[in-house]
């Protein structure tokens, strides 16, 4: 097995990964050895990227607040991991963000994964993660979210939560009557144990 430092060197000399090497941009992830519950987005926001401080945007802020956790829960507790789809910010789409480069979690998902033998639960945030988790999701981001209980106790899915999505929430308000109390529940009995 592979160490965390063996690990993150080989990412950087990936040549998949030599663009961003070059620039000095280093991956963006977050592994805890006695972690307990994983994140899984699709990739780094440019300014969580140029932070080096993954989740550091207003898309972290509400992340945090479905969570029910603080700011230094979040970052020090010890017991949560982040590891989106790819490590790089993608560069900037039409709708958002561009999708996270595929391979890449094929390739570093598992190793770092056998790190962290605790995990007890998964967040699944946004289409592209569940839809590489998850082999039995809805046909619709839209019903995998909301059919969570299905996917439990391993996979939380959950909607992004950018404010590109303020508009699906006020579609969608059984989310916030629903889906986040119990998400909350599930972190706080993690956190408090």
């Amino acid at each position: 097995m592979q160490t965390a430092d063996e690990i993150f060197a080989a990412i950087q000399k990936d040549p998949a990964n030599k663009s961003f090497t070059e620039q000095g941009i280093q991956p963006l992830y977050h592994i805890e050895p006695n972690a307990e519950i994983m994140i899984i987005s699709q990739a780094p926001s440019n300014k969580a990227q140029a932070s080096m401080t993954f989740w550091n945007d207003p898309s972290g802020d509400r992340l945090r607040s479905w969570m029910g956790v603080s700011n230094d829960e979040f970052y020090h507790s010890g017991k949560i991991a982040v590891m989106p789809l790819d490590f790089y910010y993608p560069g900037k789409g039409l709708h958002g963000d561009l999708p996270p480069r595929k391979g890449f979690a094929e390739k570093w998902h598992e190793p770092l994964l056998e790190l962290m033998p605790q995990i007890k639960l998964t967040l699944l945030i946004g289409q592209y993660a569940q839809k590489y988790y998850l082999t039995n999701r809805q046909k619709t981001l839209t019903q995998t979210v909301r059919h969570f209980q299905d996917y439990l106790p391993d996979y939380f899915p959950l909607v992004h939560p950018s404010p590109l999505n303020y508009g699906w929430m006020k579609r969608n308000e059984w989310f916030t009557t629903d889906v986040i109390p119990e998400l909350q529940r599930k972190v706080k009995f993690i956190i408090d144990d």
